[in-house]
């Protein structure tokens, strides 16, 4: 799935994150992504991320990682 993803960077990501206020769970970052209009793309690709809860921008961005390789 992820090798796919037109989201190639934790960058293009972190666009449908602004205003999540961290530590915040997966559902927060859904939440926010959602109102940030994200396409479905980005909230599956939330939505499959490894862990339930992140305390940084930094944490979204080594469990994107992880999905991508």
């Amino acid at each position: 799935m992820a090798s796919q993803s037109r989201i190639k960077s934790p960058v293009e990501l972190q666009k449908y994150l602004k205003g999540v206020d961290y530590p915040a769970s997966k559902e927060d970052l859904i939440a926010a992504s959602e109102q940030n209009g994200a396409p479905r793309e980005v909230l599956d690709i939330l939505r499959g991320l490894p862990g339930d809860r992140f305390e940084s921008p930094v944490g979204v961005e080594k469990a994107f990682g992880e999905l991508t390789t």
